[in-house]
């Protein structure tokens, strides 16, 4: 990561500081994650953008099924008909 320097307002520091002390982050977590909104609203990525993305996304969510990786066609299918 890169340091970077910031200027907020009172008001901006109160509220991040509140944020950050009911969701258990840090500031600095809380605020990368609204540049990284920022950013997927400022338009299309780059094509190596969206594969560090994907890449990033693999295996971070459970489905509660063990066969997913042999299966996968049957199951988006079946989620197409639902």
């Amino acid at each position: 990561m890169i340091r970077t320097q910031i200027q907020l307002t009172p008001e901006q520091i109160a509220g991040l500081k509140k944020i950050a002390a009911q969701s258990r982050r840090s500031m600095a977590d809380l605020i990368r994650e609204a540049v990284d909104r920022l950013l997927d609203n400022a338009g299309p990525r780059s094509e190596e953008d969206q594969f560090r993305r994907a890449l990033n996304a693999a295996g971070r969510f459970r489905s509660g099924s063990r066969d997913i990786s042999s299966r996968h066609d049957r199951y988006l299918e079946e989620a197409y008909r639902e």
